[in-house]
């Protein structure tokens, strides 16, 4: 499963990596369908990160909710994830219970 989103060129090449090497994907496009914090929650054990782990610090949501701030808390960045799901790094590859941020693309290669 990918968590893609087709205007990134990075998510681009992870779908592409995977059909070439004859992967059946299943595309999650997280901007169209938010994930719900559940979903998050699950994807960050499968990477064994924390939520700040996942951040896009270059997006205006992440200055504008204040999230480069020390006091910020898992669940305060839990909840701007969910509310504003251009703050998650892409792309995620998820297999079976493990999954990378496929950056670069061949981090892929670590869960297959």
């Amino acid at each position: 499963k990918v968590w893609h989103n087709p205007r990134c060129s990075k998510s681009r090449l992870a779908l592409k990596y995977l059909e070439e090497k004859g992967c059946t994907v299943e595309v999650f496009e997280y901007l169209k369908t938010p994930p719900m914090r559940a979903q998050v929650e699950e994807v960050l054990g499968y990477l064994g990160v924390d939520a700040r782990s996942i951040l896009r610090k270059k997006e205006a949501a992440f200055k504008d909710l204040g999230l480069g701030a020390t006091e910020t808390t898992e669940d305060q960045v839990l909840d701007a994830i969910t509310s504003n799901p251009i703050l998650i790094e892409r792309p995620i590859v998820i297999h079976g219970q493990k999954a990378v941020v496929a950056r670069p693309t061949e981090k892929i290669d670590e869960i297959l």
